[in-house]
């Protein structure tokens, strides 16, 4: 038997021995790098995110919603509420649509600490913290954390857009019916009947209701409970919504408050005799884009009064295709083609209490698509076609705190580009990823950020302009409450919106230079 000990097999090829603490020299075909590995760096995937949270930080948001929660937990074992409210925005900025994707923040080692948090909880401590929250004061919590980001921007003429959108289910969820869904017809949904600042797309609040309950008959009592919690003098210079909302009972409520309001109508037999006689008779006027607008007034059966109606048409110039569905057969395609004898107008039908011109009319309803493109973001890449529970109670809670950190993250962008709203699709690759490494030498703390897309120099001279803004604001912290802070925030970031007014808070003295 050999003794391997005494008699070793061949020569030990580790001839070259390197210190642990020396970097590793590697030969690459672009040449030659070192690399080094550092047990104590914490790095995260959100490398930019600092900047976000010094945003939270100085505008008090975050403290303040933290503060204001009603969760709460009998054992001495719960997590804290900081770190369950903070594990939801790191999800939610994530772009996360599952509460099991909150595991994949485990790994974050810097934002965390950065938030003020001991840890990142499960996805099972987010679930039963809400569970076990009355829905009385969650609701409140968050109605009142949605309007403290909003409020200051009242004071300037605004429209109010009400629109409803679907949410498809898939299990034995509650309040999941089988109602109106476009997308996924006879998949039992939630609707989220939504209100918002039209060009601004900020949520004002939004609720979740049963898959059957899609009408605006649903939405009218949400939507003047918000109102109502008002001041009167910060109510909007128009209610607009689409052909759902030209009732006679939501007409009538605009009326009895005096707020202005623009609705698009259903095309029943009534209203199409009316766009039949302006075809005929009347001479109609440019809207924009395409369009003709002519007016009259109108009163249908079971209206109460004559109002004034906007009809716009817009001539059809190219080929249709034209699709038809049978009930056991595929889908059909068929295409008619237009000769010059034949005109085919696609048109609508606005009813309004405004005085405007037809043209102005038309371009404030134009403006309405918007919400659309809102509900498409909100949907598509934050959290509202996920994080479902079985009880409804949690869906509202859920969709609500999406809201509420989609506001802060839109008009934190809106400081790097005051022009224009930038969609998470975009803001987040160029304004949340990038690799930060967190290292600490000599008492201090140093994260290096490491991103590497096209734009990051932009982006990095953006940062650097936004810093010093916080800077500034800090430095006159001893003078400014965390509410006169905001509202100097936000008259930067929507410097474009206000024409360059300052917000004035209320009681608000100027510091002395």
């Amino acid at each position: 038997m050999h003794d391997l000990t005494t008699h070793p097999m061949g020569e030990n090829p580790l001839k070259v021995q390197i210190s642990p603490s020396d970097p590793v020299t590697v030969e690459t075909f672009s040449g030659r790098i070192h690399v080094e590995w550092n047990p104590d760096a914490a790095v995260t995937p959100l490398g930019q995110l600092p900047f976000f949270i010094e945003f939270l930080h100085v505008s008090g948001l975050f403290d303040d919603w933290v503060n204001q929660s009603p969760l709460r937990w009998n054992s001495p074992n719960a997590p804290k509420k900081r770190d369950v409210l903070g594990t939801v925005l790191l999800s939610v900025l994530s772009g996360h649509q599952r509460y099991a994707h909150i595991n994949a923040l485990r790994g974050d080692g810097v934002n965390p600490g950065l938030l003020n948090m001991t840890k990142i909880v499960s996805e099972d401590s987010v679930r039963r913290g809400f569970q076990h929250t009355d829905e009385a004061e969650g609701v409140q919590w968050l109605q009142n954390s949605l309007q403290q980001v909003y409020a200051p921007l009242l004071s300037e003429p605004w429209i109010l857009d009400a629109d409803t959108t679907i949410k498809t289910l898939y299990g034995k969820q509650e309040g999941a019916e089988v109602g109106y869904n476009p997308h996924k017809p006879g998949r039992p949904s939630h609707t989220y009947h939504t209100y918002m600042i039209a060009n601004l797309r900020l949520i004002l609040d939004v609720e979740v209701q049963g898959g059957k309950q899609v009408a605006s008959k649903y939405s009218r009592p949400g939507l003047w409970a918000l109102l109502n919690r008002l001041p009167r003098e910060q109510w909007p210079a128009l209610i607009r919504g689409d052909r759902d909302w030209g009732t006679e009972a939501n007409m009538q409520a605009a009326e009895q408050a005096e707020v202005p309001y623009l609705f698009k109508l259903k095309l029943t037999q009534n209203t199409r005799k009316l766009v039949e006689r302006l075809m005929r008779d009347s001479a109609w006027v440019n809207a924009g884009q395409g369009w003709q607008s002519a007016e009259s007034t109108l009163r249908l059966t079971g209206w109460s009064r004559e109002r004034r109606v906007v009809v716009l048409r817009r001539q059809v110039k190219k080929d249709l295709a034209i699709t038809s569905q049978n009930t056991n057969g595929p889908l059909q395609l068929s295409f008619a083609e237009l000769t010059d004898d034949v005109t085919v107008y696609e048109y609508s039908v606005l009813v309004t209490t405004l005085g405007h011109e037809m043209l102005s009319v038309a371009q404030l309803y134009r403006d309405r698509a918007d919400a659309e493109n809102n509900f498409d973001e909100l949907k598509n890449h934050w959290g509202w076609g996920g994080y479902t529970t079985q009880d409804i109670k949690r869906c509202r809670f859920m969709s609500r705190i999406t809201a509420l950190i989609y506001n802060w993250w839109s008009l934190f962008v809106r400081l790097a580009d005051p022009n224009q709203h930038t969609e998470a699709i975009t803001s987040r690759p160029l304004m949340l990823y990038g690799i930060g490494r967190q290292t600490r030498h000599a008492g201090q703390t140093r994260l290096t950020i490491s991103s590497s897309h096209a734009e990051a120099e932009k982006t990095e001279l953006r940062y650097r302009r936004i810093a010093a803004f916080f800077k500034e604001l800090w430095e006159t912290a001893e003078q400014l409450t965390s509410l006169q802070r905001w509202y100097r925030i936000l008259s930067l970031a929507l410097v474009k919106y206000l024409n360059g007014r300052q917000l004035q808070p209320p009681n608000y003295l100027p510091v002395p230079s």
